[in-house]
């Protein structure tokens, strides 16, 4: 994060002042003094000082939901990739919880709760997630019914799934699993093709009218309710 964040985070400042106490050469990072304000440390491994005092930030757990935008992958930096945490203002170092397609919109869950994140990436855990599809043409109720009694797929056979028609060509599903382009291929076998595919839910959490690209953290009573069904 850039080095005025790590201070407001920190307690030490405001972003605005934080930018004045580079600039007058009060500020080191890992023992060199740094006068450049589009300096980035890592809260993890650098050593940050004020004034020869070492300063840090309290490393608490965050839970975010995060609407994901098209184009962003949540894998970890790659050239030329945009990637979900960019587009977070946070202190904590979060991980995504699973993954979506570059090309797949919708709900994703960060943190940097180890238990959680293994929970809930695990499918052992038999955790809900539920989508809106959009597909190229009309899509049969007899191919939404295979889909719900599961296809055939890389070997394996995909699990019962919950299928509700929402129009001609749209419908929500809901899996307990969660395989490489499960939909996308599941749609493919059934002689259709997505178009546009967002996540709605985890378990308890709901993506509701969160704006595409936007944050928040997670509520007292989502974070209590998604513990207890994990």
């Amino acid at each position: 994060m850039r080095l005025q964040k790590y201070l407001s985070a920190a307690g030490v400042c405001s972003r605005r002042k934080g930018e004045g106490l580079i600039q007058d050469g009060r500020i080191s990072v890992n023992g060199v003094v740094v006068s450049g304000l589009g300096t980035k440390v890592d809260p993890d491994r650098d050593l940050v000082e004020v004034d020869g005092n070492i300063i840090h930030i309290d490393q608490k757990l965050v839970y975010i939901a995060l609407n994901k935008p098209k184009d962003y992958v949540t894998s970890c930096r790659q050239k030329a990739d945009k990637i979900v945490v960019d587009l977070l203002e946070v202190a904590q170092r979060v991980y995504p919880v699973g993954r979506l397609d570059k090309d797949t919109t919708g709900l994703l869950i960060l943190t940097n709760d180890g238990r959680l994140h293994h929970k809930l990436s695990h499918p052992s855990f038999d955790h809900e997630k539920e989508y809106e599809v959009t597909v190229v043409k009309p899509i049969a109720d007899g191919a939404l019914q295979h889909m719900a009694k599961g296809l055939p797929m890389m070997g394996t056979k995909t699990r019962p799934a919950r299928v509700k028609r929402i129009s001609a060509r749209r419908f929500r599903i809901i899996l307990q699993e969660g395989k490489n382009r499960q939909i996308r291929r599941m749609v493919r076998k059934v002689g259709n093709q997505v178009t546009d595919l967002k996540r709605v839910r985890i378990a308890n959490v709901k993506l509701g009218k969160l704006p595409e690209g936007a944050w928040r953290h997670l509520t007292k009573s989502e974070l209590s309710r998604l513990l207890q069904l994990l």
